[in-house]
């Protein structure tokens, strides 16, 4: 319950005309909640406008990963994972 007043808070402060600045990795968060976006990447804004515009109809996660030169499948960062009992 606690995300949903967090929500509506926010919604009801941009309703009367305020500004919020929210940062995440999650795009999917961001697309629920944002109307507006900017991709920041070593310190440098690479994109940034609505959502819709940024997304040039695919998924923000997946703009987002280009933009930042990032592999989607890249899970070597992950091999602590894996189970050495195999």
């Amino acid at each position: 319950m606690s995300a949903r007043t967090i929500k509506s808070v926010l919604e009801n402060f941009v309703t009367g005309g305020g500004t919020v600045v929210f940062s995440s990795h999650v795009m999917e968060l961001v697309e629920g909640l944002c109307d507006r976006v900017a991709v920041v990447d070593s310190g440098k804004i690479v994109a940034a406008g609505t959502i819709e515009a940024v997304r040039g109809g695919r998924r923000l996660e997946d703009v987002f990963a280009d933009l930042v030169g990032a592999a989607a499948t890249d899970s070597a960062g992950l091999a602590w994972l894996r189970s050495s009992s195999a």
